[in-house]
C-alpha cells in the first residue's frame, strides 16, 4: 500500500502559484482521484509518472502545443486508461458515465433557468479503443 501522499510531493509547484490550481471542478477532481488510486495501491506513483509522461507525448505528436491549457484533461486521459488497464472498469462503463454526467449538467442548467447550448467541448481519451 502506498504511504500518504504529501503536499512536497505533489506534481508541480502547486504551492507557489498565483493562479488558482484547479480552473474547472473536473480538474480537481480528476487530480483527487489520481491521488486516491495511487493511496490505495492501484497504481505506484512511478506507474502513474511514465503513464502520464507517455500520454503526454502522445498527445504532443498529435499536436498539443503544451500550452499548460490541456495539462488536466492529460490527466483524465491517463486516468481513463489506468482505469481501464487495471480493470476498474471498462470503456463502456466510461462512455456511459460521460454520458450519464453531460444528461445531469444539462438537467441542472434547465432546472436553474440557463437555456444554452455548449459552445466549449469536452475532450476525453479516445472512446473507440
Amino acid at each position: 500500500m502506498a504511504e500518504g501522499i504529501k503536499l512536497r510531493d505533489l506534481p508541480g509547484s502547486l504551492l507557489d502559484q498565483d493562479e488558482p490550481v484547479f480552473k474547472e471542478p473536473w480538474q480537481a477532481r480528476a487530480f483527487a482521484l489520481a491521488c486516491a488510486l495511487q493511496e490505495q495501491g492501484v497504481f505506484s506513483r512511478a506507474e502513474w509518472a511514465e503513464h502520464l509522461g507517455r500520454t503526454i507525448s502522445k498527445a504532443q505528436d498529435e499536436g498539443d502545443q503544451d500550452l499548460g491549457d490541456t495539462y488536466y484533461q492529460h490527466w483524465l486521459n491517463c486516468l481513463e486508461e489506468l482505469t481501464v488497464s487495471k480493470g476498474l472498469a471498462t470503456r463502456e462503463d466510461l462512455i456511459s458515465g460521460k454520458q450519464s454526467a453531460h444528461e445531469a449538467h444539462q438537467r441542472m442548467h434547465e432546472e436553474l433557468g440557463h437555456f444554452h447550448s455548449h459552445s466549449h467541448s469536452h475532450h476525453h481519451a479516445d472512446e473507440n479503443h
